[in-house]
C-alpha cells in the first residue's frame, strides 16, 4: 500500500503562505538546506497538487530560470509523475501530469490501495486540509521558517477535530529552519 505525505514549509506562526500568496520567504538559500531540498527531490514519489499550487509549479519548474537556479531539483520536478486534482482545468499541459476530476478523498484512496511509489502533496493547502480531515495522510514533512507571518494560508483549515501527531523526528538548519517530521498518532 502506497503512503501519503505531506511537504510544506510552514512561518512559525502556522502558515504555508501569506494573505496574498506568497511564499517567498520560505526559500532561503544557503549551501547546506539548498543540498538538503535537492536530496528530497532525488527521491521517488507522485507529486500530487491542487490546481492553484499545480499552476504555480508549472509556471515556474519548466522555466530556463528554474533551470538556472536550482537544476538538479527542476530536472526531477519535471520528470516525476504528478497529479493535479481539479474539476476546472481542461487539460494539464506539464509533462507526466495526470488530470483528476474525481472526488479527492476516494481518489486517494484509490490511489493509495495501488503498488507503485509513495504520493507527496507540495502545497496545496486546501487537499492537505481535506485529506487530513479524511485521516488519510501518513506522514507530514515540515519546514519551520524563522518568520512570522501574522496571516495566511493554513495547510490544516477545515479539519474537524483534534489531529493528534507524533514527532518522528527533527533537524535545523543554519538558515534557521527546523524540519520536523510527524505521523499521526
Amino acid at each position: 500500500m502506497r503512503r501519503l505525505v505531506v511537504f510544506n514549509s510552514m512561518s512559525l506562526d502556522g502558515f504555508i503562505s501569506d494573505g496574498s500568496g506568497d511564499m517567498s520567504w520560505a526559500h532561503k538559500q544557503d549551501a547546506e538546506w539548498n543540498s538538503f531540498v535537492a536530496g528530497n527531490a532525488s527521491g521517488a514519489g507522485v507529486l500530487v497538487f491542487g490546481r492553484k499550487t499545480y499552476e504555480l509549479m508549472a509556471g515556474y519548474w519548466p522555466t530556463p530560470l528554474a533551470q538556472a537556479n536550482s537544476p538538479a531539483v527542476a530536472k526531477r520536478m519535471n520528470q516525476l509523475e504528478k497529479i493535479v486534482f481539479s474539476r476546472s482545468m481542461e487539460q494539464a499541459g506539464w509533462q507526466n501530469t495526470l488530470l483528476l476530476k474525481g472526488e479527492l478523498v476516494e481518489e486517494i484512496k484509490r490511489l493509495k490501495r495501488e503498488t507503485g511509489p509513495d504520493l507527496v502533496i507540495l502545497g496545496s493547502a486546501s487537499i492537505v486540509g481535506q485529506l487530513s480531515d479524511a485521516r488519510l495522510i501518513d506522514e507530514y514533512q515540515i519546514a519551520v521558517g524563522s518568520v512570522a507571518l501574522g496571516g495566511g494560508k493554513s495547510m490544516f483549515a477545515g479539519i474537524r477535530g483534534k489531529l493528534e501527531l507524533q514527532l518522528k523526528g527533527t533537524r535545523s538548519f543554519q538558515n534557521g529552519n527546523v524540519f520536523l517530521t510527524y505521523q499521526p498518532a
